[in-house]
């Protein structure tokens, strides 16, 4: 029977904010700062007034992330120079304390918590304050202060009570931004949705060197032109990409949850293992570059803090007893591919149980937040796409090796695992895959009638593969061999949900082109997941699919 969208309110009426994202994200004035010393270790911190900067220093903006019902870290960097070759962001190679402030209204006339954070030149003047105390449920505004400069505003949110049930939660995901590739275009538009969270699943930078024949017309440093191989470079990386408006936006507007995919560090890695074999006996340092460069320019709490080329980025979050939510880590912990990099039939290695894509210990997590879950919804955030996606539309079967179809094992001890603990309203978010895409995950692909499981949804690209269009090669083939893929769609974007004790209900959004700037934006196709009934349906208040 149809679903009916009468538990949901319009997105037009969702808006519990009477001041603007835009208004929001306006400049400041008549704030002062009070001029601190710390001391640390054999360092003393400067006091802000007495250095000279050699320009504004929140120039990448602010962000917050990882909400808990009591406490959200709050990040920015200090980089008036953000580009500059050495990867310092033209700053001095002193620690300098930043003055935060966290309140409940946008003119700060309520302040619900503040402190002092100590930027070093170690990390890259990048600050993550940890601000406990909070009420859950809650809405916060937040800056920083440097000397007589104040950063934007951001905007977060604190998760639900863990014990509480709420009527409903709003988030979006997307992953894949290619600085190249066009313009963040989908990131505009993502920060005016009134969210409660954001999901980021990967590829939020490119290591490929910065080409001038694009179609963005920002001039670049000579030295952006080679791939991105180094500390200093992934810093000009992030710089570069967290400069643009719309991305900052974006961040200022709702906390961010985020993990990290292949192009963060290299195309295609795999544990230990460049892309290219000859070039594993260096990836370890520049996998450790990578992982510090991301820890620098994220929302990331203290224990993600890189140690080397090691980094603990799965993690598990809760939104009361509505949504249990895993983020993955598919590239840290895997085994090297069972193929190249295109479709091939499956073969022993994809199929071999002793190969993993998770690593054992993060699936023996996995499998235990499954069994001690209580809540309506379990979500895993992750990289790639998890159901079988067969390209070969003449009857035959070819399949990405570096996708779960390469680890079918891992993919099989998921997904029973999870129906054998409960968690029968299983949800996986993914990116990745350049399109969009709504399907359902079998128990068995090769058996018509084996029972669903779970649902999937992708997010497109915001940028990577350009313009894209309404369909492909890729499209028209996926959606003729896979019966359980209900929707595809090759136009750039993100996905964006409504969650309930009833029905997860989600839009793809997207795009016409991303080559020119400020392109509209519209709903795509919707569909619906209902509680107690695994796999996805397409929502007959949506537009046709």
């Amino acid at each position: 029977m149809p679903l009916p969208r009468r538990h949901v309110p319009s997105w037009h009426m969702l808006s519990r904010h009477t001041l603007s994202r835009r208004g929001l994200l306006g400049g400041l004035t008549g704030v002062g700062a009070a001029t601190v010393l710390l001391g640390t270790g054999a360092h003393a911190v400067e006091a802000p007034a007495a250095m000279r900067l050699s320009g504004y220093p929140f120039t990448l903006g602010v962000a917050s992330g990882d909400p808990l019902p009591n406490s959200v870290v709050l990040w920015t960097r200090l980089a008036p120079e953000p580009l500059a070759p050495d990867g310092h962001g033209g700053m001095p190679r002193r620690p300098v304390a930043v003055t935060w402030q966290l309140a409940h209204d946008d003119r700060f006339q309520r302040l619900a918590a503040s402190g002092t954070a100590t930027a070093t030149p170690e990390l890259g003047h990048s600050v993550h304050a940890e601000v406990w105390g909070l009420q859950p449920g809650r809405e916060y505004y937040y800056r920083f202060i440097v000397g007589d400069d104040v950063s934007e505003t951001g905007r977060t949110k604190t998760a639900p009570d863990y014990l509480g049930t709420p009527g409903q939660v709003s988030l979006a995901f997307a992953s894949c931004a290619s600085w190249n590739d066009g313009f963040f275009t989908a990131y505009q538009h993502l920060a005016d949705e009134d969210l409660d969270v954001v999901l980021h699943l990967g590829d939020y930078i490119y290591e490929q060197g910065i080409h001038q024949d694009g179609p963005r017309p920002e001039e670049v440093p000579a030295t952006m032109r080679e791939e991105t191989v180094t500390l200093a470079r992934y810093r000009q990386q992030y710089g570069l990409y967290k400069s643009d408006g719309h991305l900052k936006a974006a961040h200022a507007a709702a906390p961010w949850i985020v993990t990290l995919d292949d192009h963060e560090v290299d195309n295609d890695w795999a544990g230990d293992h460049a892309a290219d074999p000859a070039e594993d006996a260096t990836f370890v340092g520049r996998r450790a570059a990578a992982f510090q460069a991301y820890y620098e320019h994220m929302p990331l709490r203290a224990t993600a803090t890189p140690h080397g080329p090691d980094m603990r980025l799965y993690r598990r979050l809760r939104y009361g007893e509505l949504i249990d939510l895993s983020v993955l880590d598919t590239r840290q912990y895997r085994d090297v591919q069972a193929g190249g990099h295109e479709p091939e039939p499956p073969n022993e290695d994809s199929a071999d149980p002793s190969r993993s894509m998770l690593g054992l210990d993060q699936e023996k997590w996995l499998l235990a937040n499954f069994a001690q879950s209580r809540a309506r919804w379990q979500v895993l955030a992750q990289q790639a796409p998890m159901a079988r996606t067969n390209v070969d539309d003449s009857g035959g079967l070819a399949v990405f090796m570096d996708p779960w179809d390469g680890y079918d094992a891992t993919r099989r001890r998921v997904l029973d695992g999870a129906h054998d603990r409960g968690a029968n309203d299983l949800v996986v978010l993914t990116g990745d895959r350049h399109r969009h895409h709504a399907s359902d995950l079998k128990a068995n692909y090769d058996d018509p009638d084996a029972p669903t499981l779970a649902s999937e949804l992708i997010c497109s690209s915001i940028t990577s593969g350009g313009d894209g269009g309404d369909t492909d090669e890729y499209v028209r083939a996926a959606l003729a061999a896979n019966p359980h893929m209900h929707f595809a769609n090759a136009r750039r974007g993100y996905v964006r949900c409504v969650v309930t004790p009833d029905y997860w209900l989600t839009d793809f959004r997207v795009v016409p082109a991303v080559t020119e700037p400020d392109a509209p934006v519209r709903t795509r196709a919707s569909f619906v997941v209902e509680h107690g009934r695994p796999g996805v349906q397409a929502d007959s208040a949506g537009p046709p699919v």
